[in-house]
């Protein structure tokens, strides 16, 4: 108990003790009591009083603060840099819980009206006043940009954290490629993560000189790790230039390894170049590498081109891979003659599975045709596993109700069974005469 608590129950045995004096004892005893009582709290609540109103001007700086930062950023969102320093400045000054962050955000907007040697004062004073700062990084990394903009030469080597040196060499490498390309080269020969290596390779595929070009294609045909040799086709497949479309053309062409070649192929699809993955596809030996460029068509919406590979394909594994590509490709048209029209029941089975996989609103209607059509049971039962693969429980009830196979009809019911559906539900009620 409290020392109140404890002051409470001895006036209360007091009042006890006194009641059988009189009525007069017991009233003097009462009085004396609450007496007491408030001279022991009020002491407790004026304190509580007290730390009430210091939390309350507490918040309120925070308030103001947040306010104030909020104001700041937007003068910088505004591209107000002058007005936006000046309030940071204030932020920094008022030493509040964001003065780090003020103090980053004033060197930025100092560094964008070119005031360089004060940004940098700003920098250096984060780094010195916060060294715990979760904003030193980005403070350092500021700070090679701001001696950039100064014309201060950019030295890579000075740098001890590696994703900082990074990007000192990709400052360099704006200011002088020449000198960058030797360090990046010897970033990606050197014990650094992956990640920093492919970062590294990134800064090459953006860079449009011979040194980096080279470079980059050294790493593309072969002279790094397997892991950053297939980055570098992907960056040359993103900067599908046909400069590097041809490159990648010479690698494949030169290459033993499936991997690569893979690699190559989508690169060819990212750059958009249809005619070298329709000769893949047509005139590769490798199995692999045929099914790669067909299913990158697929996903080129290369409709066309897999329509002329499905019609002179004689291999049934190949047709289906073609149907698999034009579904991912969108293409339902194609997709619905063949589940009507192919020969080959197993690929028109195989034709009906895909419409499935696309939406009720593009097939549905079409496969009640081709159910309605069809006397193969196995390509019936194909339609029903499509129904139910859309949810398209309407189309699956309207053909129970026609359906006069019990064979048929339990199939659908079965299906019926496991969806989700209003519309199944009311129909199996309806069944069992509810």
């Amino acid at each position: 108990m409290t020392w109140v608590t404890h002051i409470a129950g001895s006036v209360l045995a007091a009042i006890v003790l006194a009641a059988p004096a009189g009525a007069a004892q017991l009233a003097d005893a009462i009085d004396r009591a609450e007496e007491q009582v408030a001279r022991a709290e009020a002491p407790a609540e004026r304190e509580a009083a007290r730390q009430a109103r210091e939390a309350d001007r507490a918040q309120g700086a925070a308030d103001r603060a947040q306010r104030d930062y909020e104001r700041a950023q937007r003068a910088l969102e505004d591209a107000r840099f002058s007005e936006a320093a000046e309030a940071f400045r204030a932020i920094v000054a008022a030493q509040g819980a964001r003065a780090d962050a003020a103090l980053y955000w004033q060197a930025y907007a100092l560094d964008r009206q070119g005031r360089q040697a004060e940004a940098l004062a700003a920098v250096a004073e984060l780094v010195k006043g916060y060294p715990n700062s979760r904003w030193l990084g980005d403070a350092k990394a500021l700070e090679i940009q701001v001696r950039q903009n100064a014309g201060q030469p950019v030295r890579p080597e000075q740098q001890a954290d590696e994703e900082l040196k990074l990007l000192a060499i990709q400052a360099l490498q704006h200011q002088d490629p020449a000198q960058a390309v030797p360090m990046l080269r010897q970033f990606l020969q050197g014990p650094q993560s992956i990640k920093l290596k492919e970062r590294a390779l990134f800064v090459l595929a953006q860079s449009r000189s011979p040194e980096a070009r080279t470079a980059l294609t050294e790493v593309a045909r072969g002279a790094s790790n397997p892991d950053l040799q297939r980055r570098a086709i992907d960056y040359l497949g993103v900067h599908g230039s046909g400069e590097n479309r041809a490159l990648l053309a010479e690698i494949y062409a030169a290459s033993n390894d499936v991997d690569v070649k893979r690699r190559i192929l989508r690169a060819y699809m990212i750059a958009g170049d249809r005619a070298r993955v329709l000769a893949a596809a047509t005139g590769e030996a490798d199995p692999a590498l045929r099914a790669e460029g067909v299913q990158q068509l697929g996903v080129m919406g290369a409709h066309d081109e897999l329509w002329q590979l499905y019609q002179k394909e004689t291999s049934a594994d190949v047709k289906r891979r073609i149907q698999q590509a034009m579904f991912i490709g969108g293409d339902a048209t194609r997709l619905l003659e063949l589940a009507r029209a192919e020969a080959d029941v197993d690929l028109r089975r195989n034709a009906v599975r895909q419409l499935g996989i696309m939406s009720a609103e593009k097939t549905g209607t079409a496969l009640l045709e081709i159910y309605a059509r069809e006397t193969d049971q196995g390509i019936k039962r194909a339609v029903i596993q499509a129904l139910f693969i859309q949810n398209n429980a309407e189309s699956l009830v309207a053909l129970a109700r026609r359906e006069t196979d019990p064979a048929m009809k339990k199939a659908m019911v079965q299906q019926l069974s496991l969806m989700k559906s209003k519309v199944a539900l009311d129909y199996l009620m309806e069944m069992l005469g509810k």
